[in-house]
């Protein structure tokens, strides 16, 4: 094997590691049973005793037990204790290895109240049986728990890292669904709109063509203006859906608000739906998330009138009182029947606007016949 195949070789074993973790875990055991056993019987035999071979036999099989030290910790420390006690009582001298090493295990693998209540445990009885002082078995204990401490530690930091993780991709989810959807409420917003203006201008302008050539001209220039604002407005979402960027970081005209109410109306106007407009005579400098969610629902619900009420008359009302806003459209045409309340995406886009703002949305029939949409929403005057 070179060393360029070296790092490949280390990557299918576990990940850049040259042994897999499961592969580590049986070697660490492996060399916990034989410092157990190389311990024990040097500890046995330091003083040239002789070897006999029923104690290396049975110090070899209670060491071979650790292999499953894991599992069962305290049945294995309690095993060690035992053989201890076994080899104490046939006049040998044990050193406590195998009990250490079965001490170690259960602080680095139980609680530590368990863990304690066993160092205890084990430490009278090896003090009793004259085979070691206190040290040794408590500073293999505090290893053991600081390597437990360690691993506890170490799967915490990792736990946090994935939670982190999952809300950052979560958060970005949120963001990127709530993003498509102003997109998808503006595009709405724009299309129906725009094609609902020109449509009846085109067939208004056609209607007195050869009558009254100046007016239908009038009207083919507002909707050739109309036109070129939406198509702007189309090519500037279009921009955002492919590059991905935020909407307020993409270059636009200044988005439309209270202010442009006026003109909005007088487009309505011009194909042929009279439109009343009441609106506070020195209205407030909103927002502009608010402005433009104004401007967008009177929008939206002049288009309706002028699809399905059936009238050539709406009424807009616009009043601003104390840390709120006061929005309401009607009209007196055919009512909720022709406005398709339960259906469409016109009504859900105004009212996840309003909803967005903190407000309150109510769209149904009109006290006097008809059909309204009101929108109750707060509101902080801009300096």
């Amino acid at each position: 094997m070179t060393w360029l195949s070296a790092p490949r070789l280390r990557a299918r074993l576990g990940g850049g590691r040259w042994l897999s973790p499961s592969a580590e875990r049986r070697l660490v055991d492996v060399l916990a049973v034989v410092v157990g056993i190389a311990g024990e019987l040097s500890l046995l035999y330091d003083d040239g005793s002789p070897v006999r071979p029923t104690t290396v036999l049975l110090t070899v099989a209670a060491g071979a037990a650790l292999l499953g030290r894991r599992r069962y910790p305290l049945l294995l420390l309690a095993e060690m204790l035992a053989v201890t006690g076994f080899l104490f009582a046939l006049g040998e001298h044990p050193g406590g290895a195998l009990v250490c090493v079965a001490l170690f295990t259960v602080a680095e693998r139980c609680r530590a109240r368990v863990s304690v209540v066993a160092l205890i445990g084990a430490t009278i009885v090896l003090v009793a049986l004259s085979v070691t002082s206190v040290p040794p078995p408590v500073a293999v204990w505090a290893i053991g728990a600081a390597l437990r401490g360690r691993r506890r530690h170490h799967a915490d930091l990792r736990e946090r890292a994935a939670a982190a993780r999952a809300e950052r991709e979560q958060q970005a989810a949120i963001a990127a669904h709530e993003e498509r959807a102003a997109i998808t409420r503006e595009l709405h917003d724009i299309v129906a709109h725009s094609v609902t203006v020109m449509l009846v201008g085109v067939r208004g302008a056609r209607d007195v063509l050869a009558t009254k050539p100046d007016v239908a001209a009038d009207v083919l220039r507002r909707v050739e203006s109309s036109g070129e604002q939406s198509v702007a407005e189309l090519r500037r979402l279009l921009t955002l859906l492919r590059s991905g960027m935020p909407a307020s970081a993409a270059p636009h005209r200044p988005l439309p608000g209270v202010a442009e109410l006026t003109e909005l109306v007088a487009t309505f106007r011009a194909v042929g739906l009279s439109v009343s407009l009441d609106i506070d005579d020195e209205p407030p400098v909103l927002d502009e998330g608010v402005a433009l969610s104004v401007y967008r629902i009177v929008e939206e619900a002049l288009t309706n009138v002028l699809r399905h009420a059936g009238t050539d008359h709406a009424l807009v009302r616009l009043k601003a009182r104390q840390g709120h806003l006061d929005l309401e459209v009607s009209d007196r045409g055919v009512g909720p029947s022709g406005q398709h309340p339960s259906g469409g995406h016109g009504l859900v886009g105004m009212r996840e606007r309003v909803r967005l703002l903190g407000g309150n949305f109510a769209a149904g029939p009109g006290p006097d016949g008809g059909f309204r949409v009101a929108a109750h929403v707060p509101i902080a005057a801009c300096p």
